[in-house]
């Protein structure tokens, strides 16, 4: 069984004890690649630290999280952008726009989101979104580029089935991690009526760890938990579901075309 966990922050101070300890443990639970969505100008450089550390397994992102953009975002996405030019990242993001913690700079979170979008347009890349009680804003965005060949996946989905079905239309994928194995969340019976073929694997981590671990910091060992769920909730293996939501990761993130 091979996974791939399309979103984890493995470079965060929380892995900083026992990273390498960390990595292994994913191996050996079947997770061949591990993505890691960026946040800032000063954590790209982690990425790139831990992507040099484990080349070929652990694969960047670069872009600025909704909840980092401040006034002087373009100052940040200046030194963000043209790196995707010079090294081989997997996508844009994460960006997107959070309602929930901070509306302050919701101006430039849009302002920010939309550059995000056509920097992914511009270097052929998928982007990677973070939606926050912000839905219809990204949405009502996304319908201008519904014809401009942009993909992509909705990070962490939680939205309602009405919101699942105008992504999907959009040609997006939806990103499950940890809370579709909570038992209150109603992730499982909004998912139920999606496609398989259209859901790729995530931890989030260190964040949102799935039941029986919910609580404590997650790790990319753990996506074999949420697959089994998965695999539950679509009548299959978990064998199956490792195959197609892995084919799927493999065709939005391109990671065919990657060379050392």
């Amino acid at each position: 069984m091979t996974l791939i966990d399309t979103h984890t922050h493995l470079y965060l101070p929380e892995f900083d004890n026992d990273r390498e300890k960390a990595v292994a443990r994913a191996l050996s639970s079947g997770v061949s690649k591990m993505l890691l969505p960026n946040i800032d100008s000063k954590s790209l450089s982690e990425i790139m630290r831990v992507t040099r550390q484990y080349p070929g397994v652990c694969l960047p992102m670069t872009g600025l999280h909704p909840t980092s953009v401040k006034p002087d975002f373009e100052k940040e996405l200046e030194a963000l952008f043209p790196e995707a030019g010079d090294h081989k990242f997997v996508a844009i993001g994460e960006t997107g726009i959070d309602l929930y913690w901070d509306k302050t700079y919701l101006e430039q979170q849009i302002e920010s989101f939309i550059k995000h979008i056509n920097a992914a347009l511009r270097f052929g890349l998928p982007i990677v979104i973070h939606a926050r009680e912000s839905f219809g804003v990204i949405l009502e965005i996304l319908s201008d580029y519904s014809q401009s060949g942009l993909t992509g996946v909705f990070h962490a989905f939680t939205g309602t089935a009405d919101d699942m079905k105008k992504a999907l239309d959009l040609g997006f994928m939806l990103g499950i991690g940890g809370i579709i194995t909570f038992k209150n969340s109603g992730l499982a019976a909004t998912i139920s009526g999606a496609d398989i073929s259209r859901i790729i694997l995530e931890t989030d981590s260190p964040y949102l760890a799935p039941s029986p671990h919910r609580g404590k910091r997650n790790e990319s060992s753990y996506l074999s938990i949420i697959n089994g769920k998965v695999a539950s909730l679509f009548g299959i293996t978990s064998d199956e579901s490792a195959a197609i939501t892995t084919a799927n990761a493999t065709r939005l993130f391109k990671l065919n075309n990657l060379t050392s």
